[in-house]
């Protein structure tokens, strides 16, 4: 494993959930350098669902900036919002994780592919979300980094798990902080 692009991997995506954090569009430059080198990072490590969800990654970087940038009322900048259908998406996080990871175990030498599996599709849960900039997004980030710090520290995975325990942290912050300005937001609304 090379532990320098590790490194570099896991310094972008701090950035990324920085900026994110701060909703500002630089997460989406930040973002696209992390995923694009944790694709190497995660096919030496044989974690194969995370190495496709960081390639479907590279695209959705994109989006979110394109979402962020134009996707709110008549094309400014997007608001936080809260989402109102969460059985939904979790519902579609259990069933696709299942499907995925049952592939992965009967059809590859994954390291851990149902927890794997999870890691990939309640990532992209989350990303749409928070493409979206829905408040629950982070909620669902919390959990995913939970189940990755334990299979990266398994997998050696060092410099990732300490990332993962400081996007966990970072999750946290971010759940509050955008709570806040859903609420101000929704304030500003009921005032026009």
């Amino acid at each position: 494993m090379d532990t320098t692009l590790e490194l570099l991997s896991a310094f972008f995506g701090f950035m990324s959930v920085y900026f994110t954090i701060r909703q500002n569009i630089w997460c989406w430059y930040f973002g696209l350098l992390q995923v694009t080198l944790y694709c190497f990072v995660f096919f030496t490590a044989k974690l194969y669902s995370d190495m496709i969800l960081h390639i479907i990654y590279i695209f959705l970087q994109a989006f979110g900036w394109y979402s962020w940038k134009y996707g709110g009322t008549n094309k400014k900048e997007l608001m936080v919002t809260q989402v109102t259908n969460t059985p939904f998406w979790i519902g579609l996080t259990i069933l696709t994780t299942m499907g995925l990871g049952y592939m992965m175990h009967t059809k590859t030498d994954a390291s851990y592919p149902y927890e794997d599996a999870f890691i990939t599709m309640a990532s992209l849960v989350a990303q749409y979300l928070m493409i979206k900039k829905v408040l629950q997004s982070w909620l669902f980030w919390i959990i995913v980094d939970v189940v990755a710090i334990v299979i990266y520290w398994y997998k050696d995975l060092y410099f990732t798990t300490a990332l993962y325990v400081l996007f966990l942290i970072m999750a946290i912050i971010g759940y509050f902080e955008w709570k806040k300005a859903c609420q101000k937001e929704f304030a500003y609304e009921e005032q026009s």
